[in-house]
C-alpha cells in the first residue's frame, strides 16, 4: 500500500491492533490495518464508500467490517481504551455543537431517539462534549438538535464521576441543578451567570479562559466530513464514527 494511504501511525496502530476482534479469518481477508486506513479515509473525505480507492480493497469490505464492529460495539471499545477512564482529569469542559442532517439519514424509526431534531433551520443533531485539561475528548454524547444542552449536562457529568475537581462551561449551562449536580462531586463550578440572577455567583475568570479546549475539539471532529455533516439513520452509527475519529484525535 502507498505511504500516504496509511492514516495510522505504528505507534497508533499498535495500541488499536490488540482491541479488535480476530474471529473471522480467511484466505482472503484483507488485513485489519489495512482496512482501518480505508476507514479512516472515507470518513475524513466523505466520498460514498463506493468511491473508496481501490488500494484499500473492495469497498464493501471496508463498508461491511465498518458496519458489523459499530454493532459490535467495537469502536466504543476502542475509544474508552485508548482514552483511559481511570485517574484524575483535572479540569474539564462541556458544550455542544450542531451537526446537520443530510436527507439520506432520514426515515429511520423513532427520529428522536436516533438523536435527530427538527427545527427552523432543518433535521440536525447535537454532539455533547467533555473535554480534560488537556483539551482531548473524554466524554461524547449525541441528542436531538431542539434539545437544550442543559438537558444533557447531567448526563455528562454523571459520565464523568467525579474524576475532576473543576467543570467549565458558559453561561448557557447556569442552573442551580447543574451547579448542585457539579459541587455534589466535589468539584468546582467554573460557569458565568446569566443576566437573569438577580445576584451574579463569582468565578474563576482564569480556569475559565481554558473553556476554547472543547471548542478547538468540535473544530478538530469537523475535520472529518463524515462527522460534519450526518449521513447515518441510526444514532449507534454515526456515533461509532465519533468515537473512532475522537480515539484518533486523542493520540494525535
Amino acid at each position: 500500500m502507498a505511504r500516504q494511504l496509511k492514516w495510522l501511525s505504528d505507534a497508533e496502530w499498535a495500541k488499536i491492533e490488540p482491541l479488535l476482534p480476530q474471529g473471522r479469518s480467511g484466505a482472503l481477508r484483507v488485513d485489519d490495518r489495512r482496512v482501518i486506513s480505508g476507514i479512516v479515509h472515507m470518513l475524513k473525505s466523505g466520498a460514498r464508500w463506493r468511491d473508496c480507492p481501490p488500494e484499500y480493497r473492495p469497498y464493501t469490505t471496508i463498508y461491511n467490517r465498518f458496519h458489523r464492529w459499530s454493532r459490535q460495539g467495537v469502536w466504543f471499545a476502542v475509544f474508552e481504551a485508548l482514552t483511559g477512564h481511570s485517574g484524575a482529569w483535572g479540569s474539564v469542559a462541556i458544550d455542544s455543537t450542531s451537526i446537520k442532517v443530510h436527507r439520506s439519514a432520514a426515515g429511520a424509526k423513532g427520529a428522536f431517539v436516533q438523536g435527530i431534531g427538527t427545527s427552523r433551520g432543518g433535521r440536525t443533531s447535537k454532539i455533547h462534549g467533555l473535554t480534560d485539561t488537556a483539551g482531548r475528548p473524554r466524554i461524547p454524547l449525541i441528542s436531538p438538535g431542539n434539545t437544550s444542552d442543559m438537558t444533557m449536562a447531567p448526563a455528562l457529568i454523571e459520565a464523568a464521576r467525579g474524576r475532576f475537581d473543576a467543570l467549565i462551561a458558559n453561561r448557557g449551562y447556569d442552573s442551580n441543578a447543574i451547579r448542585a449536580a457539579v459541587q455534589a462531586q466535589n468539584a468546582e463550578v467554573v460557569i458565568p451567570s446569566t443576566r437573569s440572577r438577580k445576584t451574579a455567583i463569582p468565578y474563576d475568570r482564569y480556569v475559565y479562559r481554558s473553556r476554547n479546549l472543547v471548542e478547538r475539539l468540535w473544530c478538530r471532529l469537523k475535520d472529518w466530513r463524515r462527522i460534519a455533516t450526518r449521513y447515518d439513520k441510526l444514532a449507534a452509527n454515526y456515533m461509532a464514527r465519533v468515537f473512532l475519529a475522537a480515539a484518533i484525535i486523542f493520540w494525535c
